[in-house]
């Protein structure tokens, strides 16, 4: 009897350090996702910034400066329920602006245009490696929060189901190539 009961006291301390184990995994991804999506936030602001002082730098003939000023604009200031696709229409903005290596070339031969042109180019590469870092997190965490057990116990707490972070990231062609590459 005290032996049968030794054993299920064993499996219930068992069941309770692997539930508090899964827990705690579920709050670090949580965590990471937190720290993810700061990055990009971090990354986006300065896509945007970068896009405004090339497009308010007067290197840019006057369409093509206000369509990236005014795309730039509205990513910045843009909600959280409307920053996809804010951030969506600053990528197009920066194809359609720098969709020939010429207006790169323009814009370096400026003076600080080096600088500037450089610093929007770095930008331009980040955006997709921090929104797959974000991603890559979330889908962690959701494939973790489908499993019955997280479910059951609530191990998840009151934590939101964590959203990808969706839009289009892909850079102009005459930005995303790496100098001397």
């Amino acid at each position: 009897m005290i032996e049968t009961l030794v054993w299920i006291a064993v499996a219930l301390v068992a069941v309770g350090v692997y539930l508090s184990w899964t827990a705690g995994r579920l709050d670090r991804l949580h965590a990471r996702i937190d720290a993810a999506r700061a990055a990009l936030d971090a990354q986006l602001v300065r896509r945007a910034s970068a896009a405004l002082e090339v497009a308010t730098s007067g290197v840019l003939d006057p369409a093509a400066s206000i369509v990236l000023y005014e795309a730039a604009h509205a990513a910045r200031l843009a909600e959280e329920d409307h920053r996809e696709v804010a951030e969506s229409e600053l990528s197009q903005a920066l194809r359609a602006v720098f969709a020939d290596p010429d207006q790169v070339a323009a814009v370096k031969e400026a003076p600080g245009g080096e600088e500037a042109a450089g610093e929007l180019a770095a930008t331009v590469r980040r955006v997709p490696m921090a929104r797959r870092f974000h991603n890559d997190a979330v889908r962690a965490a959701r494939a973790l929060r489908r499993h019955r057990k997280v479910r059951w116990f609530r191990l998840a707490g009151h934590a939101p189901f964590p959203l990808a972070f969706e839009m289009d990231d892909e850079p102009p062609v005459a930005l995303a190539d790496r100098p001397g590459s």
